[in-house]
């Protein structure tokens, strides 16, 4: 190979190696991540934190209702604690046994952060683009359905059995359990938006798009 091939197969050597150097000093840009299909995860989570929200309000609702019938603003909370204390959770002193019903607000919350990732993972993925009355609609639907599961298809027959008594279902007027019910589907639906999955956007010349 004679004296000009080689000076040319060194400059194209030369320029590939000043190719790769540059290309290596360039900042990498960073792996777009993106979940595939449906992040179930993240909205399960995001679920149970919006049950608290919307199990907040119903119990708030009901706090203010009882107060303006003249009942005790934690009567429900007392019935409810007949499932796990039976009939003695009855005569329970608000004044005296303020611990156990804080307790039993804290298991209330505890029951609507479970009842939320049903409610958030069937707004999100089947009704996600729907209209504003159709979601209204499957949201007054479903914290029914809850209403009726809860009290007829568990409580009706499960507290009996294990605690010997049918205190809430008998014990909760009809239109509370109906009224708390919604509240609860209608806080997660008002709340719905903030538990959705929005990607971050790459990096772009230090910049987020």
């Amino acid at each position: 190979m004679d004296r000009d091939a080689l000076e040319a197969e060194l400059s194209t050597l030369k320029n590939k190696v000043a190719s790769l150097e540059a290309q290596l000093a360039a900042p990498s840009a960073p792996n777009a991540w993106q979940p595939q299909g449906y992040y179930t995860t993240y909205h399960l989570l995001a679920g149970m934190v919006l049950g608290l929200v919307a199990a907040s309000a119903s119990l708030l609702f009901n706090i203010v209702g009882a107060a303006m019938v003249g009942r005790h603003p934690l009567e429900l909370i007392r019935v409810y604690l007949t499932f796990p204390l039976g009939e003695r959770a009855l005569q329970l002193e608000f004044t005296d046994n303020g611990f156990i019903l804080a307790a039993g607000c804290c298991l209330y919350l505890g029951t609507g952060m479970i009842g939320g990732i049903p409610f958030h993972m069937i707004l999100t993925r089947w009704f996600g683009q729907a209209t504003g009355m159709k979601r209204f609609a499957v949201a007054t639907v479903l914290g029914l359905g809850v209403w009726l599961v809860n009290f007829y298809g568990i409580l009706s027959w499960l507290q009996p059995l294990l605690i010997g008594g049918n205190w809430i279902v008998e014990q909760v007027p009809l239109y509370v359990a109906v009224a708390t019910h919604l509240v609860f589907g209608w806080t997660m639906l008002a709340v719905e938006q903030w538990g959705r999955f929005v990607p971050r956007q790459p990096l772009e010349q230090g910049r987020i798009r």
